[in-house]
């Protein structure tokens, strides 16, 4: 195998090399060494056959990466040792239409997730990203027989490359966004790109599962979703990964173009393992009278931040975000989400729901800006934190900026604690007290509950119940 040499080489090591002996020759699986240089870059764009210009991107993303300093506020990063990260891991497994053609570990992996399970029961296509790659993708015929393309970023990129120049990286999230968008424009693999033609209504919903699995890891997937003037899609992300002692990074990225009349729900479950940094940026552009919903769980991870923000350019252009976020012991969960009012009589609506148990901290951060221009324009912003016991914390930081008289802003926060007189009552028609807590939280969440799809609200709905064991158990 070849060894590092010198500062900004890298050597690419086999994870196990009693099953590889031919890894020099065939580097289908392989890591980085911790650390980030160009080599690592380099290497990315090599290996998924890049043109030239997505290799300048992103060497441009590290050049700003590297001027630019962690950020202080929100979340405490400073634990998160970047050199420590494996910026590039490419399971023994190349993409597949059939998923009895997917490696037997990565499907064992994927199997207990139920996917794909659930494709034959309620979605129009599914998409599995294991670590860096995507392992198995597919679409139903008559979706792709009407112009509707659901690929992985790689081959979309491959196939179609002018509208991925067009969209990528450009207009919604630049490479020179934050920090960690520039770490993201420069390490990304894998993820989903969906183009939905005008017209066209995708009437079950797409999904992509995102499992993040070697130790010490990053995943950096992008997803591209556009939507054609007067076009329908929902798209579900799930993700997670296992529990390790070291740290690991999601430092994701999400780009929706929602075109003229055209409407995007999009639905995340983030379940992320306890030793995670949870650094995602998810964005929209929506043109005159298109909609996008944001609907999200935040369950896992060490630490979150997270704000998708609809940028609302088009007359008549509509936002709405509703999203649970849970923090337990040892979590700190700080979400929110942004909605800019660029273009007249446009509306947003920011709902959103935490709950906090065994020292856990929940913060919100909501931005609602409304431009001079955008006359005409609604807005409300509702924040709602439960606190289950003495030692957590729920913070909450809303702000309204708006640059003109003709607007209607409505802004509302509640902190509570689960009083003694509820459990009491509860208790005295039967139940234990944790039966009892976890009614009072069952009802906390139902409006997030009720927006989901059935198999995904149950989903959620387990994965709170399984947090509440842990945090109270």
């Amino acid at each position: 195998m070849p060894k590092k040499t010198k500062k900004n080489s890298v050597a690419f090591v086999p994870e196990n090399t009693a099953l590889y002996e031919q890894a020099d020759n065939d580097r289908s699986r392989f890591r980085a060494e911790p650390g980030i240089h160009e080599a690592v870059i380099r290497e990315i764009s090599s290996q998924k056959k890049e043109p030239q210009w997505m290799l300048e991107k992103r060497l441009k993303a590290y050049e700003f990466f590297l001027k630019t300093p962690v950020p202080t506020w929100g979340v405490d990063l400073s634990l998160l040792n970047l050199d420590e990260i494996v910026y590039f891991v490419r399971p023994d497994a190349k993409e597949s239409a059939r998923w009895e053609d997917v490696p037997e570990e990565i499907k064992r992996t994927f199997d207990r997730l139920g996917i794909p399970e659930a494709e034959k029961k309620s979605l129009a296509g599914v998409g599995a990203q294991y670590d860096s790659d995507v392992v198995y993708h597919n679409i139903k015929k008559e979706l792709s027989n009407k112009g509707v393309i659901f690929e992985n970023m790689d081959v979309a990129l491959e196939k179609y490359e002018p509208m991925v120049k067009k969209y990528f990286m450009t207009q919604c999230v630049p490479i020179n966004d934050h920090k960690f968008v520039m770490l993201h424009g420069a390490v990304w693999s894998g993820g989903t790109f969906i183009y939905v033609p005008k017209g066209v209504t995708v009437g079950l919903p797409l999904q992509a599962y995102f499992r993040m699995n070697a130790e010490q890891g990053g995943q950096f997937e992008h997803t591209l979703i556009i939507a054609d003037e007067g076009a329908e899609v929902s798209y579900i992300e799930g993700c997670s990964a296992p529990r390790y002692t070291s740290n690991s990074l999601h430092a994701g990225c999400v780009e929706i173009f929602v075109g003229r009349d055209a409407r995007v729900k999009y639905y995340s479950i983030e379940n992320w393992s306890k030793n995670t940094y949870n650094l995602n940026t998810k964005r929209a552009l929506v043109d005159e009278s298109g909609t996008v919903e944001w609907i999200s769980g935040n369950m896992g991870s060490h630490a979150t931040m997270l704000y998708p923000s609809s940028i609302l350019r088009g007359r008549g252009a509509r936002s709405d975000s509703l999203g649970i976020a849970f923090a337990g012991p040892g979590q700190n969960q700080d979400i929110g989400a942004k909605a800019i009012h660029a273009a007249p009589q446009t509306t947003s609506t920011i709902r959103s729901r935490s709950i906090s148990v065994g020292g856990g901290v929940a913060t919100f951060r909501g931005l609602m800006k409304v431009l001079k221009k955008a006359k005409g324009s609604m807005c409300s912003m509702s924040c709602q934190s439960l606190l289950l016991d003495e030692a957590s914390v729920a913070n909450t930081y809303p702000a309204l900026k708006i640059d003109t008289s003709d607007v209607s802003a409505t802004h509302e926060a509640t902190i509570g604690k689960v009083g003694e007189d509820q459990l009491f009552y509860l208790m005295s028609r039967g139940l234990s007290e944790e039966q009892a807590m976890r009614l009072i939280v069952s009802g906390f969440v139902e409006p997030v509950i009720k927006a989901l799809p059935l198999e995904y609200a149950l989903e959620l709905n387990r994965l709170l119940e399984l947090e509440m064991e842990g945090a109270v158990g």
